[in-house]
């Protein structure tokens, strides 16, 4: 019997196609600790490409996640949740099990984890943490919300107070389309606000007092904190005071120098390429702090 002989197909394209594995980037930056806090995932302020923008440049020894990374109050309000923010946490569990030691601090958004201290493999979950820095100097981290005097005592205010400021923020990515159009960089609504402000000027100001009060009963060289969404450093006395912003307005973080010197990172939006600001800390007065 005579069978026609079969040709297979030729093939000009693979039906599927497999990506090489990514070999670690020679830019990728090494530091010895890192803090983020505000990420707000589950808004729509939140700029998680910009943060896994600066999570894929840097490795850490310690990621410190200092509060508020998902943002519950607004989760209990409508659910939103796109895969950008499944990427960050994805991002930080894979460096966890890459060997990255993190430390999660709740803040007040994310309150719900506060039930949950305890170690959990390389991720632990606590209420403060002291850190030492390479230069010896031993560093108390929390939130900030504990200093905050409408978190703590008048609730419905704060989350009325967070329903203005997600307005603001709502109304950024209109404005900034304009501001494109006209060649202009990224500007904040809700962080003009809040600079301008007098009463909020002023309340930035005794938070800070209060939060390096609060840390010269740990004895501590430096305290880091977030929950005011504002980035700065300065020095109180004796005391460093290092706030890491936020990743809704600042896109901001702080990291930690093989020497031990401490500097803020920003990520906006709109920028090519990360800012790095290395910058002696701002000297408010000479002495310690009076108790009150």
């Amino acid at each position: 019997m005579f069978f026609p002989a079969r040709t297979m197909p030729i093939l000009t394209s693979p039906r599927f196609s497999f990506e090489p594995p990514r070999l670690e980037s020679e830019s990728v930056r090494r530091v010895r600790a890192a803090w983020i806090s505000d990420v707000h995932l589950g808004t729509r302020g939140s700029n998680a490409g910009a943060l896994l923008d600066f999570l894929r440049e840097y490795e850490f020894k310690t990621l410190y996640v200092v509060g508020d990374l998902i943002d519950v109050w607004q989760l209990r309000r409508g659910i939103y949740w796109p895969q950008q923010h499944n990427d960050v946490i994805q991002k930080i569990l894979r460096k966890s099990r890459k060997g990255t030691r993190v430390v999660y601090i709740p803040g007040n958004h994310d309150d719900l984890l506060g039930k949950f201290y305890g170690a959990y493999g390389n991720i632990t979950v606590q209420k403060h943490a002291i850190h030492r820095l390479a230069d010896g100097r031993r560093m108390l981290i929390v939130h900030g919300h504990e200093l905050d005097t409408v978190v703590q005592n008048v609730k419905w205010l704060a989350f009325a107070g967070d329903i203005g400021y997600q307005f603001l923020l709502s109304l950024n990515p209109a404005i900034n389309l304009v501001r494109r159009r006209f060649g202009l960089g990224y500007w904040s609504l809700s962080a003009f606000a809040k600079k301008r402000v007098k009463d909020a000027v002023s309340f930035i100001g005794r938070f800070e007092e209060e939060i390096v009060r609060y840390a010269q009963k740990f004895a501590v060289d430096a305290v880091v904190c977030g929950h005011i969404h504002s980035a700065a450093i300065r020095k109180f006395g004796h005391v460093t005071y290092y706030n890491c912003g936020d990743w809704v307005e600042s896109c901001s973080a702080l990291i930690e120098q093989d020497d031990g010197k401490i500097d803020v990172v920003r990520y906006l939006p709109s920028a090519k390429r990360a800012q790095t600001q290395s910058q002696p800390p701002e000297l408010i007065g000479s002495g310690a702090l009076k108790e009150k």
